[in-house]
């Protein structure tokens, strides 16, 4: 039996920046491995998680040259946690911007979780821009699915967590907690905003894990962080992000011919295992991996490895014109 691939050496930057998109925002982007390589596009989840040295590390430097960027309002960009014009469909316009300025016809896009959902969102708008779609944890942000994670389901896995979740907000709210974290994450006072923020972050922190990871609490607790992630997360949530119900599954026709994979961990508790069946069942052009014994983090054995040997698979097939045939990268791999 094969070892688990884990990640590749860590690359910095060849490039970096900020793109003005307009409404004042102003987004950082990265530009990472060989100049010219397969171009490549890495979409962090969240919303509002922003990128970190570790997503640079999916790919083969040598082989890829991969955009990462901070989406509006986290990370490095500008305004910070800032909501004003900050939908899905300021991301999707963001991210064609950021395809013009990479001079790529066609890219690789890959995306976890809330990541999962843009590329969806992006490359059923823009399907003639993606040459390949490797996607991870599968949200569709249906209402099923944000009740499962912030009313009642995950809540019965958690009970200890989802004491310390609901614990700021009065039993009354309880009802709806993505209104009742809304009302505190716009309150006026600074002090509201961080106490709430720091829950909402722990919550998604201790639950995306199959064991816990410490370190990744700790990163969630962070001021600057939390205040951004639980923002922008819950101003998305809150407008099921911009899309109508059940359309990135009803609109998955619009991926027909263009290859993938969907990666997703059996025990994957914010985003169940089902809608990923069901996209795979959608999307037939895609390889489907339910990863055993794994939850929803990108960073989980079984996951990170299944993600590698996806970023390989496509690393010289024919994307933006000028790559291998993918017969000729699947005789390669075959050999090899």
């Amino acid at each position: 039996m094969s070892s688990l691939r884990t990640f590749y050496p860590a690359v910095e930057p060849y490039a970096t920046g900020w793109l003005d998109v307009g409404d004042g925002h102003h987004i950082y982007y990265e530009r990472c491995g060989t100049p010219g390589g397969q171009p490549a596009l890495f979409l962090h989840g969240g919303p509002g998680g922003g990128i970190s040295a570790d997503h640079r590390r999916l790919f083969d430097a040598d082989r890829y040259d991969v955009l990462l960027f901070d989406q509006r309002g986290c990370g490095r960009s500008t305004p910070h946690a800032a909501l004003d014009a900050n939908t899905t469909w300021h991301l999707v316009a963001d991210i064609e911007r950021l395809r013009g300025m990479a001079g790529a016809e066609r890219w690789l896009v890959m995306g976890g979780s809330w990541g999962s959902t843009l590329a969806l969102a992006y490359a059923q708008a823009h399907p003639e821009r993606v040459g390949a779609l490797i996607l991870r944890g599968i949200y569709t942000l249906t209402r099923a699915e944000l009740a499962w994670y912030y009313q009642f389901g995950v809540s019965e896995m958690f009970p200890d967590k989802w004491e310390a979740f609901v614990a700021p907000i009065p039993a009354a709210e309880r009802g709806d907690m993505i209104a009742a974290y809304r009302k505190r994450l716009t309150s006026a006072d600074r002090a509201t905003r961080s106490a709430a923020a720091k829950a909402w972050s722990l919550w998604e922190a201790e639950t995306i894990t199959l064991l816990p990871d410490a370190a990744l609490a700790a990163i969630h607790q962070d001021d600057r962080f939390a205040l951004a992630f639980a923002r922008i997360e819950n101003h998305y949530f809150t407008h099921a992000g911009w899309l109508e119900e059940g359309q990135l599954l009803r609109e998955a026709h619009r991926l027909h011919g263009i290859p993938g994979a969907i990666i997703h961990g059996r025990y994957d508790m914010p985003c169940p295992a089902r809608y990923a069946w069901e996209l795979h069942k959608a999307w037939p052009d895609a390889h489907f991996h339910l990863i055993e014994g794994a939850g929803h983090a990108f960073s989980e054995p079984g996951i990170l490895d299944r993600l590698i040997r996806e970023t390989d698979r496509f690393a010289d097939r024919e994307i933006d014109g000028h790559r291998a045939s993918s017969r000729q990268a699947d005789a390669a791999q075959a050999r090899s």
